[in-house]
């Protein structure tokens, strides 16, 4: 959900949903969208190991390595996984 306008910083001006590199950082927990999941939308939790965006903004998300592998472009970043892993 990259248009998701839900989640707000701190000082509530700019939105939290991965499209900024400043925003995503080594070690935090995300939703991202798979590559497969794009029709969906299915969002998959996990921890960002690497970024693989080098811009500072990316429209549909920043994209990430996930520690178990994954890559897939952020949609969230303040989140916690429904499922508790």
């Amino acid at each position: 959900m990259v248009g998701d306008f839900n989640n707000f910083t701190a000082n509530n001006t700019q939105p939290m949903n991965g499209q900024y590199r400043k925003d995503v950082f080594p070690g935090q927990e995300v939703a991202i969208i798979l590559k497969k999941d794009q029709r969906t939308g299915k969002l998959t939790y996990g921890i960002v190991k690497d970024l693989l965006t080098s811009a500072a903004y990316h429209s549909r998300g920043i994209k990430v390595r996930l520690e178990d592998g994954q890559v897939g472009r952020v949609a969230e970043t303040d989140v916690v996984d429904p499922d508790g892993e």
